[in-house]
């Protein structure tokens, strides 16, 4: 099973909206590699939701619920998208302040490259940033 990291802002999609929803389409990914992400992605893989712009935290967990498939807002053809299934809610938000001054999480594509709206995360870096979030998922 492989980890991801998917960003949203909570002005256009929060994690109460997710909860809210259940599940949804994770639409709009408009970034070559983001997109070679959600190409990846396998049903029961997991990934953060993660707060952008306001909040920068890891607020919660989703699984894949549907693979890759075209995204009916892009007229090009070009992109995708997945659907995603709400799973659980972290017990304390990890910021994007605690990642980057954490040795364990230097590496992460998240601090690496942090404009890319869907990042892979490693089995370390997923079962740190759970402790943090003080679940176990």
């Amino acid at each position: 099973m492989a980890r991801w990291l998917l960003k949203s802002e909570p002005f256009k999609y929060s994690w109460e909206r997710m909860i809210a929803d259940g599940t949804t389409h994770w639409d709009g990914v408009r970034n070559h590699q983001a997109s070679n992400n959600l190409k990846a992605m396998k049903i029961g893989d997991r990934a953060f939701f993660y707060h952008s712009n306001e909040g920068l935290e890891v607020v919660g967990v989703v699984e894949i619920a549907r693979e890759y498939y075209p995204d009916p807002s892009d007229e090009a053809g070009r992109f995708g998208m997945v659907d995603v299934r709400a799973l659980l809610p972290v017990k304390t938000p990890v910021t994007l302040k605690t990642m980057k001054a954490d040795p364990l999480l230097q590496g992460m594509a998240l601090v690496k490259q942090s404009r890319l709206s869907v990042c892979p995360v490693s089995d370390a870096e997923w079962a740190h940033v759970c402790a943090l979030a003080g679940i176990e998922a």
